[in-house]
């Protein structure tokens, strides 16, 4: 892959994954795409919440350390959270700092009490994931040091699985040439193959065949399910790439359109889409408005440069 193509994808991946959480925040508010174009005109602005509060602090930690260290990636959502706790962040963060402060215990055993113990199996780990995806998109350990940046929020299986699946999916998606044929079959089977949780596989078996039988957003988005449960979202998320592979905005459109936890949705198919198709194919509107988009664009690139130093070492 030349440099320019691995910036252009990187740079899709993380303002993509930025601006699908905008826009999917704008659309529990204006839940009709016409009056969502509306609005958007009339914005100044496009301002993410916590899902990308969250994903610049894991570029953040992963340029600052290479890998993933889970006293560093803590500290730095925590310290992300107390300079913007507005972001609209769930219980769960702010609970772990607690208990980090008030206990003294890790990270990772903070995240393990939560819930009476069983840990975290929302989607809030999966919907940050895009740099570590594409930062690993070649690794042959991509699953476990998913695994490892989810944890110190979600200690539960399927929290864990569904973020590693994320990423995968990002890294898929990075490797891929838009150029060439796709194919959403392959694409889906490759996730089932990874996934390590009898939920997340029996959601992309649903999801696979819903493509097959070219069912449309509104039905499978009914079945497949739009809750904060990751195994509850991130298949329609990864429904609405497939479906509209060539093209970014469709593909948003698709994810936030249809009800359910849409900032989250639009944030992780935004990942893949902006991925996979690259920073240029995301509408210059939406780009120019995007909150802090020069900082987010800085990071994407450190991360590339990163990358093309390991590769090259």
């Amino acid at each position: 892959m030349t440099e320019s193509l691995l910036e252009t994808k990187y740079l899709g991946g993380m303002v993509g994954s930025a601006i699908g959480d905008s826009m999917g925040q704008l659309a529990f508010h204006y839940q009709d795409r016409d009056k969502l174009k509306g609005a958007l005109e009339r914005l100044a602005e496009l301002r993410y919440t916590d899902d990308t509060a969250m994903a610049i602090g894991l570029a953040t930690s992963l340029i600052n350390k290479g890998y993933i260290e889970g006293k560093d990636l803590g500290e730095t959502f925590r310290l992300n959270f107390e300079k913007e706790p507005w972001r609209g962040y769930a219980t769960g963060p702010p609970t772990i700092f607690s208990l980090v402060s008030s206990q003294g215990v890790t990270y990772e055993e903070a995240a393990q009490m939560l819930f009476g113990g069983s840990g975290s199996f929302g989607n809030g780990a999966a919907m940050r994931i895009a740099p570590l995806g594409l930062l690993f998109h070649n690794s042959q350990k991509i699953y476990e040091l998913a695994c490892a940046s989810a944890e110190v929020t979600h200690a539960h299986p399927i929290g864990k699985d569904g973020a590693a699946v994320q990423a995968l999916a990002v890294a898929q998606a990075v490797r891929l040439e838009s150029t060439k044929e796709f194919r959403p079959e392959q694409f889906v089977s490759s996730l089932i193959g990874c996934a390590r949780t009898s939920e997340i596989r029996e959601k992309f078996e649903l999801l696979k065949e819903l493509l097959r039988k070219d069912v449309p957003p509104a039905i499978a988005a009914e079945q497949l399910g739009q809750s904060v449960a990751v195994h509850e979202s991130l298949p329609f998320a990864i429904y609405s790439f497939l479906r509209y592979p060539s093209s970014y905005e469709d593909c948003l459109y698709c994810a936030i359109m249809h009800g359910g936890d849409r900032d989250t949705l639009g944030a992780m198919a935004g990942a893949m889409s902006g991925a996979y198709l690259g920073f240029e194919a995301i509408p210059h509107i939406w780009r120019d408005k995007l909150e802090n988009r020069k900082m987010i664009q800085e990071l994407a690139l450190k991360l590339a440069r990163q990358k093309l130093e390991t590769t090259q070492a």
